[in-house]
């Protein structure tokens, strides 16, 4: 902590001197009334701990127990009230984002550099927090991102309504809004009209640990960090390409395709399926998807994408895989990482070449395909999020399907 300190730009060393250990720290905006208002009518209220700004978005819940940090600067959250089950949020702070760009790392410690959810709704706050790593408080690193949140709300109920009638589209009041009657119904803004993608994805090519023994192209449809981590932490070379990028025109340069995970409806991104669909005709390394990039792979080999009731997202969504490969075994089920709206429709007989290879165990949604041994094709996709940055190691090896 002495070198960490002493490195330190005058904004570190602010946090880190304002912490103490686990002292109590006031609560900026704890008398400042906070009301969540879902489209299909009903309204929460608690008190604000975030910015004091009011804004529109696409209410979901995640089950997830750990890794709130993780889950805030995850791309695909891209514009979502995030409502967390998990009743005490914020005991452990916010690390100091930052580290190297080299073989061993990407530039943040989290899963960008910063928040991406449009805002978050808990159940209880800590206002007390502790951890070897934590710079700052939840309530500072939201105020300093300008992203709302608010405290005191019954996420149990809430959750029962999503889960009952589906996502919906909510507002969060603060302040003086609060007070004022909920919006019409034409007010609600639905983020999933825009193409987010878009938005989130790299606007420029740009390359990671140049040097390794592998080369890999990333078409980026909202990279989670880890997931670029995990692949230069085993020695690959990425070149991360906007989400659109034809990467035909330079395909004879790498040795495999990956397709990343992203936010919102794959539906809006059928330029990259329509790229991808050449490539998987014409080319015959190897390809893998997460989360999006399983959508748009399925897309691209002739499925149809729809559109769930109220989607899978935590760290705890089993899933049965179907079919063997690599380290995966048919017949065995995983615990897995999930944030997705979207799923892939499960139709039978599948197009001719592919197969599925994971299916969820709850909902029996799809959770990846893969090509058929007698395509003579090396692909696979996943809906959930292997590299485990937040959740459980059971599908980490994944990344063992080489052939």
């Amino acid at each position: 902590m002495f070198a960490f300190r002493k490195a330190a730009t005058s904004t570190r060393f602010h946090f880190l001197t304002r912490r103490g250990l686990a002292t109590h720290i006031p609560l900026a905006g704890s008398s400042v009334p906070a009301v969540l208002h879902l489209k299909s009518g009903q309204s929460f209220t608690g008190r604000s701990f975030g910015a004091q700004k009011s804004i529109f978005g696409e209410t979901v819940f995640s089950t997830s127990i750990t890794s709130y940090t993780e889950s805030m600067t995850d791309p695909s959250y891209r514009h979502q009230i995030l409502v967390f089950t998990t009743p005490l949020i914020g005991n452990y702070g916010v690390p100091y984002n930052v580290t190297p760009k080299d073989s061993q790392d990407v530039g943040v410690v989290l899963e960008a550099a910063g928040i991406q959810c449009a805002a978050i709704v808990v159940a209880d706050f800590a206002e007390k927090y502790s951890h070897r790593t934590a710079v700052e408080s939840l309530a500072d690193w939201c105020v300093r991102h300008n992203v709302p949140a608010i405290t005191g709300v019954d996420t149990r109920a809430v959750t029962t309504l999503l889960r009952d009638q589906g996502t919906t589209l909510g507002r969060i009041a603060i302040g003086d809004d609060a007070a004022a009657p909920a919006p019409a119904l034409s007010e609600y803004w639905d983020p999933s009209k825009e193409n987010l993608v878009a938005q989130v994805s790299t606007k420029e090519p740009y390359t990671l640990n140049p040097d390794g023994d592998v080369k890999i192209a990333v078409l980026d449809f909202g990279a989670k960090a880890n997931i670029l981590r995990a692949l230069v932490r085993r020695g690959a070379a990425l070149t991360v390409l906007p989400w659109n990028y034809d990467f035909n025109k330079i395909r004879d340069q790498f040795d495999g395709l990956f397709l990343t995970n992203g936010p919102g409806d794959p539906n809006q991104c059928l330029e990259a399926a329509t790229n991808v669909g050449k490539t998987i005709q014409d080319w015959d390394k190897p390809i893998f998807g997460i989360c999006m990039g399983n959508q748009i792979l399925g897309i691209a080999a002739g499925l149809e994408a729809y559109r769930m009731t109220f989607g899978n997202r935590g760290h705890n969504q089993p899933v049965l895989a179907l079919a063997s490969a690599g380290s995966i075994n048919a017949g065995r089920v995983y615990v897995t990482s999930q944030n997705h709206q979207y799923a892939l429709t499960l139709q039978d007989p599948f197009p001719q070449g592919w197969e599925p290879f994971f299916i969820n165990c709850n909902d029996s949604s799809v959770e990846g395909i893969k090509s058929t041994t007698e395509s003579g094709k090396k692909i696979w996709g996943v809906q959930f999020h292997p590299e485990s940055a937040g959740g459980p190691l059971d599908t980490i090896e994944v990344r063992a399907i080489r052939s």
